[in-house]
C-alpha cells in the first residue's frame, strides 16, 4: 500500500507550505513509504484529489486544500486530521497501516509528550500559526488602551 500525499509545489501560502513540509517530513523521518502528487502542475492530480475527498470532509467552499492524504484510493484526511493523529500517537491507524513492532501505537500507549522531536517541531509550527492569527485578532486592545488615557 502506498500513501499518497497531494501537495501544491507552487503554493503562495506559507501556511500550506509549512503543513505540506510537516506531513512529508514526518513520513520521511518515520520511513513510511509515500508518493507526492502535485496538484499545482497537474490538472489530473487536482481533479482526482477533489473528487475523492468525501463530501463531509470538504470545506464550505467545496475545494479541499493541500495537503490531503490517501492510502491508495482510501481517504485518510487533511493536515488537521494528520496532526491530531500524530499527537495522539495513532498515526499508523490514521494512515491505514499496521504499526511497527514495539511502537507506542501497537502497545496502546498514547503519550504525545513522548513522541519526540517531530512532535515538538509540529507544535512549534502550530504556535507560530497561532501567534500570527492572534496578531490579526487583537486590534481592539489598542483602542481600549487609548480610551483609558
Amino acid at each position: 500500500m502506498v500513501i499518497k500525499v497531494f501537495v501544491a509545489t507552487s503554493s503562495g501560502s506559507i501556511a500550506i507550505r509549512k503543513k505540506q513540509q510537516e506531513v512529508v517530513g514526518f513520513l520521511e523521518a518515520n520511513k513510511i513509504d509515500f508518493k507526492e502528487f502535485d496538484i499545482a502542475g497537474d490538472e489530473d492530480n487536482r481533479r482526482w484529489m477533489r473528487e475523492n475527498v468525501p463530501g463531509e470532509k470538504k470545506p464550505q467552499n467545496g475545494i479541499p486544500l493541500p495537503p490531503q492524504i490517501f492510502n491508495e484510493e482510501q481517504y485518510c484526511g487533511d493536515f488537521d486530521s494528520f496532526f491530531s493523529a500524530k499527537e495522539e500517537n495513532i498515526i499508523y491507524s490514521f494512515l491505514g497501516l499496521a504499526p511497527p513492532p514495539g511502537s507506542k501505537e501497537e502497545e496502546g500507549e498514547t503519550a504525545p509528550e513522548e513522541a519526540g522531536d517531530v512532535t515538538e517541531e509540529g507544535a512549534e509550527g502550530e504556535a507560530e500559526d497561532e501567534e500570527a492569527e492572534a496578531g490579526e485578532e487583537e486590534p481592539g486592545d489598542d483602542e481600549e488602551a487609548e480610551e483609558d488615557s
